[in-house]
């Protein structure tokens, strides 16, 4: 039997695909029992809040959107991937935001443990301010210390000296608040180094901890409008919004409508899946025949599974294969995950036209050697070998 600290294996996670980066279908009363499992278990859990900023800088900077597929829970921090994620069939029911997360920690004062979080970044004198005032109320957690590298580069914020600082306050969960792209690549860079189980980039939480920023009334954070009262508080967000915008315009229409249209017909077809396992003398093969949907997910888990804990390279065979959806990707993002940890590769050969639109479109034309790469300006395609 599994002991309840035990971290599930990646294949577990009820994970969608949505348009290039993975999301998990997750309600916050799991995630908040996940983050205490793992506090407990002394485990590395590295917690991402993926928003629209995130979804469009993980077009731009492939190095960011490792972080998210390397993450042990990504989750839907922002209105807009909720209506995104409606628009594509994916059930996304609720929210969960980083400040929503760590305020639910803070605020439960019939917690058996405080958890003891190290704040790490911010602007001159926030850290120390919110830990100020998070020690000086009852609840569920407790500042263990706090720590501002200031401006400078990932490489300085990595010495020795401030991952020793990190590791001594044995606390349970980092925060940081350097900015997304830094903060989630220096993240990723200590992940080895540092001690504290719970690691998590929740920028905004700092300044609200703090009483720098007030945060959205939750009537404006359930219509989906907390931007603007963010650009009220923060004038200089507005950029990084206006930028956010016109890249989920251009998603619309060349992402969204058409797999609206493409899941409309195929609505009311289905087929059921199949799945063979064989192997050559370079790897493990896995064929599937049928559709590679959320419906069929259960049919082909128990080979990922197998795949997950072997000690072989593995290809996926699509050549029987007529359709696959974002819960599929999802299953496929997690079992790369899986096999990499292990050293192994993933390949996915023999796909249909109609199998390779839906990766494209998706946002994962990068797992079949396919990558567009977007930005303001310009869009191009490019080529690589996928690992």
């Amino acid at each position: 039997m599994t002991s309840p600290d035990q971290p599930p294996s990646d294949l577990a996670r009820e994970v969608y695909g949505l348009l290039g980066i993975p999301i998990d279908v997750i309600e916050m009363p799991e995630v908040l029992s996940r983050i205490r499992s793992a506090a407990r278990a002394s485990r590395p859990y590295l917690v991402s809040t993926a928003n629209l900023n995130f979804l469009s800088a993980s077009h731009k900077d492939l190095g960011f959107r490792e972080t998210l597929l390397a993450s042990d829970l990504c989750t839907a921090d922002g209105v807009p991937l909720i209506w995104i994620a409606k628009l594509l069939g994916i059930p996304l029911r609720s929210r969960v935001a980083g400040s929503d997360m760590f305020e639910a920690l803070r605020s439960d004062r019939d917690a058996l443990h405080r958890l003891r979080v190290f704040l790490f970044g911010g602007d001159e004198g926030v850290a120390a301010a919110a830990c100020s005032a998070l020690n000086s109320q009852d609840g569920g957690v407790l500042c263990a210390g706090c720590f501002n590298p200031g401006y400078c580069g990932v490489n300085e914020m990595s010495s020795e000296e401030v991952i020793a600082l990190i590791n001594a306050s044995h606390a349970d969960f980092l925060v940081a608040a350097l900015g997304a792209a830094k903060g989630q690549e220096w993240l990723i860079r200590n992940h080895q180094r540092i001690t504290v189980p719970v690691r998590a980039h929740l920028g905004a939480t700092l300044n609200f901890q703090a009483g720098v920023h007030r945060r959205a009334p939750k009537i404006l954070r359930r219509m989906g409008f907390e931007w603007l009262w963010r650009i009220k508080e923060e004038p200089k967000l507005w950029r990084r919004y206006a930028d956010d915008a016109f890249v989920v315009a251009s998603f619309m229409l060349t992402r969204i409508l058409p797999l609206m249209l493409i899941r409309a017909l195929k609505r009311k077809t289905g087929r059921p899946l199949e799945v063979e396992r064989s192997e050559t003398q370079e790897s493990s093969v896995i064929s599937l025949n049928g559709d590679a949907t959320a419906a069929n997910v259960s049919r082909v888990l128990p080979f990922f599974e197998a795949a997950a804990i072997g000690y072989r390279d593995l290809s996926i065979n699509f050549s029987g294969a007529t359709m696959v959806d974002a819960r599929f990707i999802g299953l496929i993002l997690m079992l790369k995950k899986e096999l990499r940890q292990r050293g192994l590769h993933l390949k996915l050969t023999d796909l249909r036209p109609p199998v390779e639109r839906s990766f494209r479109l998706n946002g994962f034309g990068y797992l079949i050697g396919v990558v567009v790469e977007r930005s303001s300006h310009d869009a191009h395609e490019s080529r690589y070998a996928a690992g």
